[in-house]
């Protein structure tokens, strides 16, 4: 689903701020840049009020913000709807025992950890990050959550590149986009 259907008159704003780099970090590769977001207050302050409307009422107990631009968006939306906030790391970045999820990009592979005491069987967790383009992190992501017991409710991102099919990667999982680039 995604909220540049619904309408909103806020998702142009922020649909405006979010900056296109060429061939950023290598060549042929359309980066979105939402540095640019957050440097508008009102625009910022819109795309974690749109997350909130939609999560406030879900009785979700768990945000999982994927590093590094998850962390951004992650921890205001879980203090606004009353849960708890788990950062999914890149590797050796977390002490402590962890799980670990491996997942390849466009461009190689990666990894994710999670706290294995984070989060607790039968929570209920949505997953967040800027943008979902393959869907190999995203879906780590709520592999990670998945092992740990949690049910993964849905997951949002801010910008969604479609012809890249992250969305097929979910298994389903609804996925929440407020812009969808083209």
């Amino acid at each position: 689903m995604s909220a540049c259907k619904d309408q909103d008159p806020r998702i142009h704003a922020i649909q405006s701020r979010i900056r296109v780099v060429p061939n950023f970090p290598k060549p042929g590769i359309m980066f979105q840049d939402i540095t640019t977001l957050l440097l508008d207050p009102k625009a910022f302050k819109d795309t974690i009020d749109l997350f909130v409307e939609r999560y406030k009422d879900k009785s979700i107990s768990v945000v999982a913000g994927i590093e590094a631009r998850g962390f951004i968006f992650g921890p205001p939306i879980a203090l606004a709807i009353g849960a708890k906030f788990v950062p999914l790391r890149k590797p050796n970045k977390l002490p402590g025992k962890v799980f670990k999820q491996e997942y390849d990009l466009e461009y190689g592979s990666d990894c994710l950890e999670m706290h294995i005491e984070a989060v607790e069987a039968g929570e209920r967790a949505l997953v967040v990050d800027d943008l979902i383009a393959t869907g190999g992190t995203v879906s780590a992501a709520m592999n990670l959550l998945e092992r740990a017991g949690a049910e993964v409710v849905e997951c949002a991102c801010v910008i969604e590149i479609p012809e890249l099919k992250g969305k097929e990667k979910l298994n389903g999982k609804p996925l929440y986009v407020l812009v969808e680039y083209r």
